[in-house]
């Protein structure tokens, strides 16, 4: 059993101070676990909406809902739109006898219904798989090759954890988006799925994805728009300072998930893994998504111009510019773009995440960070103390 040790707390303080909870993520990436923590599943306060019981006894929501005491618990909620404008009457009563927890699948751009009906009252936590932090450093060469779904990463070998990834991402599009009232067919949406695991780490490309599937770009754009709002893919925004230098203005696509990036690339193994052409990408999309979960930045980007100086992660963090690069070397070495960057982006840190054991200074405020730095003690890491 790997203790959710962090987003437990953090689901614990959102529901002392707000009314209603949205924990949303992934399929799969243990909402319904940590949930049942909270509430017992076989409790009065639980409504499981993939149970046909759960939705027999919301037949009459108001009846159901109305009476209940502490914290009352609502999965799937996306199968039930129609509960948002009662959960902001339920929400608004005074004295407040109930607090929701509502966990669902998809962003709330695609639940629009909860963002307009329960506005000012719903705060909205994130839910991914697994993390390195939880599963342990020890765990890292597994965990990136398998990804940080439960029953991915924990399967018993390596043909039982890919052969779970093949059945996610087909059940995923034959049921999952169906649910959410997508009809796009399944086997046009994997392809495109499959097409964009080789843009991993690079920027978007529309007219090219659009040329390739012989669809218009504003329908490629829709499909990347769909599977960053459930969670399968990051957009990376760039930074836009204002500089005289052309900058790019194209988001970078990651996977958020390694292991469903690997499964879409036929990659099988480790030995596979390393010595794969794609490999640096899927280390660097790795990396950037154990940075953004140790530092939680309040705002992120990546910053590149058309002369070809880059920097892949610029975190907003306290009123602090922090600029992290990805080297997936021995010993990483002050480069002009990472100067350049510093200068330009007037960064106050700029740490090289690289894979050795060692911290050492690069150069006046550039630091090379090790990976298992970050994932261990993130404080230290980014000098966040």
């Amino acid at each position: 059993m790997i203790d959710r040790a962090d987003i437990k707390q953090q689901v614990r303080q959102a529901l002392k101070r707000s009314r209603v909870v949205a924990l949303i993520g992934p399929r799969q990436s243990g909402k319904t676990t940590l949930a049942r923590h909270l509430v017992a599943p076989t409790a009065v306060n639980y409504f499981d909406l993939e149970d046909p019981e759960g939705l027999a006894r919301l037949a009459e929501p108001r009846t159901a809902l109305a009476g209940l005491r502490g914290v009352v618990v609502i999965d799937e909620i996306q199968r039930r739109p129609d509960l948002f404008p009662l959960l902001r009457v339920l929400a608004d009563r005074k004295p407040l006898p109930a607090r929701f927890l509502i966990l669902g699948s998809a962003s709330p751009e695609l639940l629009r219904q909860s963002s307009e009906s329960l506005a000012g009252r719903l705060e909205t936590v994130v839910i991914s798989g697994f993390g390195l932090a939880e599963v342990g450093f020890r765990s890292q060469q597994r965990h990136w090759l398998r990804g940080g779904f439960p029953l991915s990463f924990l399967a018993r070998s390596e043909p039982d954890s890919l052969a779970w990834r093949k059945q996610f991402v087909q059940t995923f599009l034959e049921r999952d988006l169906v649910q959410l009232g997508f009809n796009i067919p399944a086997p046009t949406l994997f392809r495109f799925w499959t097409m964009l695991a080789h843009y991993h780490g690079q920027l978007f490309n529309g007219a090219e994805l659009a040329r390739s599937l012989g669809v218009s770009e504003p329908t490629v754009r829709r499909y990347l728009d769909l599977l960053t709002g459930v969670f399968m893919v990051r957009q990376l925004a760039p930074w836009h300072a204002n500089l005289k230098k052309r900058q790019v203005k194209t988001p970078k696509i990651y996977f958020r998930d390694s292991g469903l990036l690997h499964y879409l690339l036929g990659i099988r193994s480790e030995r596979e893994l390393l010595s794969h052409p794609k490999s640096g990408a899927s280390w660097e999309g790795y990396v950037v998504e154990q940075v953004l979960r140790a530092v939680e930045p309040d705002e992120f980007f990546f910053w590149a111009t058309h002369n070809g100086a880059e920097l892949d992660l610029l975190l907003l963090k306290r009123g602090r510019r922090i600029g992290v690069e990805i080297k997936r070397s021995d010993a990483p070495r002050l480069t002009p773009s990472m100067r350049i960057a510093s200068d330009d982006l007037a960064l106050d840190q700029l740490a090289v995440v690289y894979p050795g054991d060692r911290r050492y200074r690069v150069a006046d405020g550039v630091m090379a960070v090790p990976f298992k730095e970050v994932v261990v003690d993130r404080m230290k890491a980014f000098a966040l103390r």
